[in-house]
């Protein structure tokens, strides 16, 4: 599984070339601007299938912590059938209190389209970090959609 950084690469690029290139004494470019690979312009994780790849995004995130109960106890020992099923802890803070939804019953009432819309422009309260899920590539949120279908229905 790798994932595909674009905007990084396309400065690291363009910074090397710059210094090769502007006249640093004793530097030579080693390659010209033709020799150098192009890479897809959105960041996303590349995987096998966009099921593993949202299995991978979900992980990494830390979905988890909020939406399985026992999670951060447990870590890895709650199996993935009973994962993402939602959570009775609620996070208690200056805006109240809030629990993690059940994401697998959430993703069953909406289309792979309406969950990406919801992730790009839901506002909604801590300790959902949801600058960073707007963050996402459109890519990464349909993984994440494809991988909730795939563990399907479960829960309350």
């Amino acid at each position: 599984m790798t994932i595909i950084k674009t905007s990084l690469a396309t400065g690291l690029v363009a910074l090397g070339a710059a210094l090769l290139g502007g006249g640093l004494s004793g530097c030579k470019p080693t390659a010209q601007a033709e020799d150098i690979p192009t890479v897809p312009t959105a960041t996303h994780v590349a995987a096998a299938s966009p099921v593993e790849a949202g299995r991978y995004l979900v992980d990494v995130a830390g979905c988890n912590d909020c939406h399985t109960a026992g999670f951060m106890q447990l870590g890895e020992a709650v199996p993935e059938p009973d994962r993402l099923l939602g959570s009775p802890v609620g996070f208690q803070g200056p805006w109240g209190t809030t629990y993690a939804p059940n994401l697998r019953l959430t993703v069953q009432k909406m289309t792979e389209d309406d969950w990406v819309q919801m992730l790009r422009t839901r506002d909604g309260m801590p300790p959902m970090p949801w600058p960073a899920v707007k963050a996402l590539s459109e890519q990464d949120a349909r993984a994440i959609y494809q991988y909730l279908q795939h563990l399907g229905p479960a829960g309350a």
